[in-house]
């Protein structure tokens, strides 16, 4: 029997480098995805429809809203998120574990609907590093990164709502640390009886 796949939310404030360390878990991982949201904002450069999100107008996402085609939902600055919730179901039935890269109010909304599901936040090792990193990106420019920074105090003191805290000082110990949450939730009783039925039917006999 299969089991069904782990949901996964991860937050963390803008520059704590949240959007890399799932990147390499992904590809380092086997049987893990992670949802491509829809935002409104601009694409920015480099960035693929389809791989990095669904771009859409405005208008199209209060249509999905109304439609309620989303999991969770969020408006970070002047822009929104969401997560398709036909998507999420579908792949993780299939015994995929599902990451979702969303803020603090997203995960919150995941956990009512989906108790199951397990939270990560991811911090940086300092303020100073956090700027840095905001500005090292060359993507935005003064303004933007104060206004960043002036909301990763508030999204920061929701770390307490997590079941896992990462601190991304050094990339491959964080990316180790994540990976252990993955493979330590795929050894869980429920999940091992379920995908050794057989073994464990044998065994016993």
């Amino acid at each position: 029997m299969t089991p069904t796949g782990t949901l996964y939310t991860v937050s963390a404030p803008s520059g704590a480098g949240k959007t890399s360390l799932v990147s390499a878990l992904i590809d380092t991982t086997s049987n893990i995805m992670v949802s491509v949201s829809h935002t409104t904002r601009a694409k920015r450069p480099g960035e693929q429809e389809g791989v990095n999100y669904h771009f859409v107008s405005h208008e199209q996402f209060a249509t999905m809203v109304e439609n309620n085609a989303f999991l969770e939902h969020a408006q970070v600055f002047t822009n929104f998120y969401g997560t398709s919730k036909q998507w999420v179901e579908d792949t993780l039935a299939k015994g995929i574990d599902v990451i979702l890269e969303i803020d603090w109010q997203g995960a919150q909304q995941v956990r009512k609907l989906i108790p199951a599901a397990k939270s990560v936040f991811i911090l940086p090792p300092s303020r100073e590093c956090l700027r840095e990193r905001l500005t090292g990106r060359g993507q935005d420019d003064e303004s933007v990164i104060d206004a960043r920074m002036a909301e990763a105090k508030s999204e920061i003191s929701h770390y307490v709502e997590a079941q896992y805290l990462i601190v991304n000082d050094d990339f491959d110990t964080a990316l180790t640390e994540f990976r252990s949450v993955v493979v330590a939730n795929r050894l869980a009783l429920e999940k091992q009886q379920d995908k050794h039925q057989s073994l464990l039917e044998s065994l016993l006999s």
